[in-house]
Protein backbone atom coordinates (compact mmCIF):
# COMPACT_ATOMS: atom_id res chain seq x y z
CA UNK A 1 0.00 0.00 0.00
CA UNK A 2 1.26 3.64 -0.85
CA UNK A 3 1.11 6.11 1.49
CA UNK A 4 1.07 10.02 0.54
CA UNK A 5 3.31 12.37 2.45
CA UNK A 6 1.60 15.47 3.48
CA UNK A 7 3.09 18.15 2.06
CA UNK A 8 4.74 20.31 4.16
CA UNK A 9 3.41 24.00 3.87
CA UNK A 10 5.88 26.49 4.37
CA UNK A 11 3.57 29.65 3.01
CA UNK A 12 0.46 31.32 4.35
CA UNK A 13 -2.23 32.37 1.96
CA UNK A 14 -5.50 34.46 1.60
CA UNK A 15 -7.73 35.30 -1.68
CA UNK A 16 -8.21 39.27 -2.45
CA UNK A 17 -10.68 40.26 -4.43
CA UNK A 18 -11.95 43.45 -6.50
CA UNK A 19 -14.62 44.19 -9.29
CA UNK A 20 -14.53 40.80 -11.08
CA UNK A 21 -10.69 40.19 -10.67
CA UNK A 22 -9.65 37.03 -7.51
CA UNK A 23 -6.31 37.04 -6.23
CA UNK A 24 -4.77 33.92 -4.60
CA UNK A 25 -1.42 34.95 -3.08
CA UNK A 26 1.30 33.03 -1.08
CA UNK A 27 3.52 34.68 1.29
CA UNK A 28 6.51 32.46 1.83
CA UNK A 29 8.88 33.48 5.00
CA UNK A 30 12.33 33.47 2.78
CA UNK A 31 13.30 37.03 1.04
CA UNK A 32 12.62 35.68 -2.38
CA UNK A 33 10.23 33.07 -4.10
CA UNK A 34 11.20 29.89 -3.52
CA UNK A 35 12.55 28.95 -6.56
CA UNK A 36 13.53 32.22 -8.43
CA UNK A 37 16.67 34.25 -7.58
CA UNK A 38 16.32 38.14 -7.10
CA UNK A 39 12.47 38.18 -7.12
CA UNK A 40 10.03 38.78 -4.37
CA UNK A 41 6.78 39.00 -5.80
CA UNK A 42 5.73 36.87 -8.48
CA UNK A 43 1.92 37.21 -10.56
CA UNK A 44 1.27 34.48 -12.94
CA UNK A 45 4.55 33.37 -13.51
CA UNK A 46 5.62 37.04 -14.11
CA UNK A 47 7.98 38.75 -12.28
CA UNK A 48 5.59 41.57 -10.68
CA UNK A 49 7.80 44.90 -12.46
CA UNK A 50 6.89 42.93 -15.72
CA UNK A 51 2.93 42.04 -14.74
CA UNK A 52 2.73 45.58 -13.10
CA UNK A 53 4.96 48.15 -15.20
CA UNK A 54 5.22 51.42 -14.32
CA UNK A 55 6.24 53.39 -10.13
CA UNK A 56 2.26 53.74 -9.96
CA UNK A 57 1.93 50.24 -9.69
CA UNK A 58 4.73 49.24 -7.86
CA UNK A 59 3.89 51.83 -4.88
CA UNK A 60 1.07 50.23 -4.81
CA UNK A 61 1.74 46.30 -4.28
CA UNK A 62 4.61 46.98 -2.33
CA UNK A 63 2.18 49.05 0.17
CA UNK A 64 1.80 46.12 2.49
CA UNK A 65 4.88 45.12 3.10
CA UNK A 66 6.00 48.59 3.76
CA UNK A 67 3.82 49.61 5.99
CA UNK A 68 4.55 46.70 8.23
CA UNK A 69 8.51 47.06 7.56
CA UNK A 70 8.54 43.50 6.38
CA UNK A 71 9.85 44.37 2.82
CA UNK A 72 13.03 42.45 2.83
CA UNK A 73 11.06 39.41 5.01
CA UNK A 74 8.61 38.09 2.76
CA UNK A 75 8.20 37.28 -0.67
CA UNK A 76 5.21 36.31 -2.18
CA UNK A 77 3.21 34.86 -5.51
CA UNK A 78 -0.12 35.57 -7.00
CA UNK A 79 -2.95 34.06 -9.50
CA UNK A 80 -4.96 36.49 -10.53
CA UNK A 81 -8.26 35.81 -12.72
CA UNK A 82 -10.78 38.23 -13.73
CA UNK A 83 -11.01 41.84 -14.78
CA UNK A 84 -8.45 44.43 -16.15
CA UNK A 85 -5.04 45.18 -14.79
CA UNK A 86 -6.18 47.84 -12.31
CA UNK A 87 -8.91 45.25 -10.52
CA UNK A 88 -6.08 42.87 -10.63
CA UNK A 89 -3.59 45.37 -8.59
CA UNK A 90 -6.41 45.96 -5.79
CA UNK A 91 -7.01 42.18 -5.55
CA UNK A 92 -3.34 41.09 -5.04
CA UNK A 93 -3.09 44.33 -2.78
CA UNK A 94 -5.99 43.05 -0.76
CA UNK A 95 -4.93 39.45 -0.88
CA UNK A 96 -1.55 40.61 0.18
CA UNK A 97 -2.86 42.48 3.00
CA UNK A 98 -4.89 39.53 4.43
CA UNK A 99 -2.26 37.70 4.07
CA UNK A 100 0.31 39.86 6.27
CA UNK A 101 -2.76 39.67 8.70
CA UNK A 102 -3.11 36.13 8.92
CA UNK A 103 0.81 35.76 9.74
CA UNK A 104 1.07 38.17 12.96
CA UNK A 105 -2.51 39.28 13.90
CA UNK A 106 -1.50 41.52 17.30
CA UNK A 107 1.05 43.47 15.33
CA UNK A 108 -0.11 44.12 11.48
CA UNK A 109 -3.53 43.93 11.07
CA UNK A 110 -3.74 46.67 12.84
CA UNK A 111 -1.82 48.91 10.34
CA UNK A 112 -3.38 47.53 7.63
CA UNK A 113 -6.91 47.98 8.72
CA UNK A 114 -5.99 51.67 9.63
CA UNK A 115 -4.99 51.96 6.18
CA UNK A 116 -7.64 50.22 4.52
CA UNK A 117 -6.42 47.36 2.69
CA UNK A 118 -8.25 44.60 4.39
CA UNK A 119 -11.48 46.35 3.78
CA UNK A 120 -12.96 44.43 0.01
CA UNK A 121 -13.95 47.35 -2.37
CA UNK A 122 -17.55 46.70 -2.80
CA UNK A 123 -17.56 48.76 -6.10
CA UNK A 124 -18.47 46.70 -9.01
CA UNK A 125 -19.92 47.76 -12.78
CA UNK A 126 -23.81 48.51 -12.33
CA UNK A 127 -25.33 46.22 -14.81
CA UNK A 128 -27.48 47.30 -18.05
CA UNK A 129 -31.20 47.77 -17.41
CA UNK A 130 -33.90 46.73 -20.13
CA UNK A 131 -35.51 49.67 -21.97
CA UNK A 132 -32.26 52.12 -21.63
CA UNK A 133 -31.49 51.77 -25.12
CA UNK A 134 -27.46 50.21 -24.36
CA UNK A 135 -26.72 51.45 -21.54
CA UNK A 136 -27.27 51.31 -17.44
CA UNK A 137 -28.62 54.68 -16.78
CA UNK A 138 -29.59 55.85 -20.27
CA UNK A 139 -32.71 56.90 -21.01
CA UNK A 140 -34.54 56.31 -24.40
CA UNK A 141 -35.33 59.61 -26.00
CA UNK A 142 -39.01 60.73 -25.72
CA UNK A 143 -40.41 62.17 -28.94
CA UNK A 144 -41.11 66.16 -28.78
CA UNK A 145 -44.49 65.93 -30.45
Amino acid sequence: MITKKPLKKNYTHAIGRRKTATARVRIYQTPTVPGVDGVQLMINDKPAEIYFPGETAKMLYRRPFTLTNTLTKFSATAKVLGSGKSGQLDAVVHGLARALAMLDRDSYRSILKSAGLLTRDPRTRERRKIGTGGKARRAKQSPKR
